[in-house]
């Protein structure tokens, strides 16, 4: 994994920083990662956009796609 250096962090930042990770039983290094980890996640948003415009997409090509579920209860039932 890669490391970061953040210097010139503001004391009452660090501070309450620090008391945020108390408070979740983390380290101070713990809490940044995981506070970092949950950033940089894709937005909830954007990814609803994406999603419709693909389902946009596939709704203007005429494309039929079977039910897969079907195929399988048909497959079962020989």
């Amino acid at each position: 994994m890669a490391d970061v250096l953040i210097r010139n962090i503001d004391k009452k930042t660090l501070e309450k920083l620090k008391e945020r990770a108390a408070s979740n039983n983390r380290s101070l290094q713990e809490e940044l990662k995981e506070l970092v980890e949950f950033h940089a996640k894709p937005d909830i948003a954007a990814t609803r956009g994406r999603v419709n415009e693909i389902l946009v997409k596939y709704k203007a090509s005429g494309k039929n796609f079977p039910d897969s579920g079907e195929e399988l209860s048909e497959e079962r039932d020989r």
